[in-house]
């Protein structure tokens, strides 16, 4: 069986393809495909990467956020356990067909998500030994490097092992950190683009689908609803829906957020017509409307879910000081995404999401005999 390797580059906004000069991935996409399609919401980490490795959408998967109040063990919780997810991924359908899979992450809190059903499974902030020794101690996860050490590992496990299925995902501090036209940004991609190009020149018969989790955008407004809705007699609790451990990159200020009313969760409407005329929020959606739209799992989410304007984040500024620079996602306005296919065979053309991939190597690597 031919190998497939899916590389997903955390926060790849199609603008960092455009402006900054990437020769190997531009030969593969004049070789093989490229297009635009549409990630899943919230534009966050855990519910793209979950929507790309299970084909399906988070009202399937259930991973809804990177964050979550769960009302029924109570607290608040990060949602990076492969417990929350309740599709099979591809690396379990791999090895519920003999295949074997490797998983190399930047980020260890996604190879705690992802990893059941791997053969392998590598990360740059706890890397076994073996892997240390053959391609190096890998760089601190808030640097451009680590991202070329991800796949310069998934090089050097490929070249002591074969696997039939290879999913390598870097982390989005350099997009987080720098604008495309930056010189730090054309410095990152030609990282990824050299450590690609070497995959391909090593791995010829391999099939590659390139692409991204959410894109990114610059923030200059912080708005806490909550506040808004106390003004008007209503309490409620804003639980930010990209929060995770890695608050360099964003400090935990999104696009839009959930909102969980306290007494009142069986009528939003009054809370939902304040939120409505605040400066920033594009729309205030209920449970169900929200559910409904992103196709999202509804117990898994707040009672409404915010809508940030471009330029907005969601967050509490007795938590957290607005940054004097911020660059982040969560909202509809990081939605676009590259993919790029290259190898024999592969057809994208019907894509339209980035699930859509996972559809495939589902429906087609892992069941298509002729792809043996």
């Amino acid at each position: 069986m031919k190998t497939t390797i899916v590389i997903m580059i955390d926060g790849l906004d199609p603008e960092y393809l455009d402006v900054c000069p990437a020769p190997r991935l531009q030969e593969l996409a004049k070789a093989g495909s490229r297009l635009n399609v549409r990630g899943m919401m919230p534009s966050v980490t855990n519910v793209n990467n979950v929507s790309l490795v299970t084909g399906s959408y988070p009202e399937s998967h259930g991973i809804t956020s990177n964050y979550w109040l769960d009302h029924e063990r109570g607290g608040e919780h990060y949602m990076e356990s492969a417990e929350y997810i309740r599709a099979e991924t591809m690396f379990e359908r791999a090895a519920g067909l003999g295949l074997r899979s490797l998983l190399v992450t930047a980020k260890d809190k996604l190879r705690r998500l992802l990893s059941n059903g791997t053969t392998v499974s590598v990360s740059s902030e706890q890397p076994p030994d073996w892997v240390v020794n053959g391609v190096g101690a890998p760089p601190q996860i808030y640097s451009l490097e680590v991202n070329r050490w991800v796949l310069d590992a998934g090089l050097f496990i490929l070249s002591q092992q074969d696997f039939d299925l290879v999913y390598l995902t870097t982390t989005d501090y350099a997009m987080h950190s720098y604008a495309p036209d930056e010189p730090e940004s054309a410095r990152h991609i030609a990282l990824l683009d050299e450590g690609i190009g070497k995959l391909v020149d090593a791995l010829p018969d391999a099939n590659f689908l390139i692409t991204a989790d959410h894109g990114m955008s610059t923030k200059t407004r912080m708005l806490h609803l909550p506040d808004n809705l106390a003004q008007a007699g209503i309490k409620a609790r804003a639980i930010p829906i990209i929060k995770d451990q890695y608050t360099v990159h964003h400090s935990n200020l999104g696009g839009c957020i959930y909102i969980h009313l306290e007494g009142r969760s069986d009528n939003p409407e009054p809370a939902l017509e304040v939120l409505r005329n605040v400066y920033g929020v594009e729309e205030a959606l209920s449970r169900q409307e929200a559910a409904r739209r992103f196709k999202l799992m509804p117990e898994r989410i707040g009672d409404i879910m915010a809508l940030g304007a471009h330029d907005v984040v969601f967050g509490d500024p007795s938590e957290v000081a607005f940054p004097q620079r911020l660059r982040s996602h969560g909202s509809t306005h990081e939605l676009d995404i590259p993919v790029i296919a290259f190898g024999e065979g592969l057809d994208i053309g019907d894509f339209t999401e980035n699930r859509s991939l996972g559809q495939y190597v589902i429906a087609n690597v892992l069941t298509n005999p002729s792809l043996k």
